[in-house]
């Protein structure tokens, strides 16, 4: 149903409190807790003596202890303890999935058989230690298959429609804005610059434009992530070629986790740059973007719920498609492997 041998996203350090977290990625309930050397444990969350979830029981020096019988699992997925038993059996354990945390994420290694361990490393999101960025995180539960979500994330000339109250801005200027598209066999970035235009309302909040601004969006397509950087300066200031620009900066995380084929979880960050005279602007960028998020999410489960209701009825591509079509198509091929 979805590429393997890849790592994804499954959730924040954040998130690893003194209780298990449950949750369900690529079709696989796992629980996932901190492990005994302060990393991360991703566990198939069920017990091999009942099947009671894991994820009901509770953490006990550094791994989880089934909440119906006792039984103690370490991070590895072995049964290292039964309540009243000295011998423990040889099957006693779970499916573990390798996992770490960099850059306050969670990745999760799902493999293609049993066992298989990780031949790279998980994306880096230098943003996330980057002394000229503050950042934020959320995450997003769709009802939606996220294959629409990369669809909408590759294609920003929505956002004029969608979101006019906070990182939108002249649709017009956003469905002509000059786009290049380029791709290989695992990622797609599209580049657009709408240059001397109106700079939208979460700009203008975040940072003192003078007037019109230079604006663009970058966006990197891989198959477990993707990064998007978008921004402005002030119109004519400096060249959008420069990768050293100043202005406005907003450099977005977006982990896309399927939950299931129809349904996803979406995790993402946002670091943003501030300007001397507005240092504290991070609570505002993340306000005005988790609303917009939560505007994607409610089109996007509208969009799926017609699309189940009209299913098999055509439908018709645009210029903007260009980028999400070539993302489809890698998913495609790497799911087929």
């Amino acid at each position: 149903m979805f590429p393997l041998n890849q790592w994804y996203v499954g959730g924040f350090a954040h998130e690893l409190t003194d209780k298990p977290l449950a949750r369900t990625l690529l079709g696989r309930p796992v629980v996932i807790f901190r492990s005994g050397d302060d990393g991360v444990a991703v566990l198939e969350d069920r017990c091999c003596h009942r099947s009671v979830p894991l994820s009901c029981g509770i953490l006990d020096g550094g791994g989880i202890r089934c909440g119906y019988h006792g039984l103690l699992y370490d991070g590895s997925g072995a049964c290292i303890e039964i309540p009243g038993q000295v011998k423990i059996p040889g099957k006693a354990r779970v499916a573990a999935y390798p996992a770490v945390i960099r850059d306050e994420v969670i990745w999760v290694w799902f493999g293609d058989a049993s066992g298989t361990q990780p031949h790279c490393e998980p994306p880096a999101i230098p943003a996330h230690s980057n002394p000229r960025y503050q950042h934020k995180t959320g995450v997003v539960h769709y009802r939606a298959p996220y294959q629409l979500i990369h669809d909408n994330l590759l294609d920003l000339s929505h956002v004029g429609y969608v979101h006019g109250k906070t990182i939108g801005g002249n649709a017009k200027v956003h469905m002509e804005a000059p786009t290049t598209v380029s791709s290989d066999e695992n990622s797609v970035r599209v580049v657009r610059w709408m240059k001397a235009s109106t700079p939208p309302a979460t700009y203008t909040a975040a940072w003192p434009f003078k007037g019109l601004v230079d604006r663009w969006q970058e966006i990197d397509f891989h198959l477990n992530h993707l990064q998007i950087f978008t921004g402005a300066v002030d119109v004519g200031a400096e060249s959008l070629e420069n990768p050293e620009r100043g202005g406005f900066h907003m450099r977005g995380f977006h982990g896309v986790t399927p939950e299931t084929e129809t349904s996803s979880h979406y995790f993402w960050t946002m670091s943003a740059s501030a300007h001397p005279e507005q240092p504290d602007n991070i609570d505002l960028v993340y306000q005005q973007t988790a609303q917009t998020f939560e505007e994607d999410r409610v089109i996007i489960e509208e969009q799926y719920r017609n699309m189940r209701q009209f299913a098999g009825a055509p439908q018709v591509d645009i210029h903007v498609d260009a980028g999400a079509n070539r993302a489809r198509r890698i998913i495609a091929v790497r799911t087929a492997a």
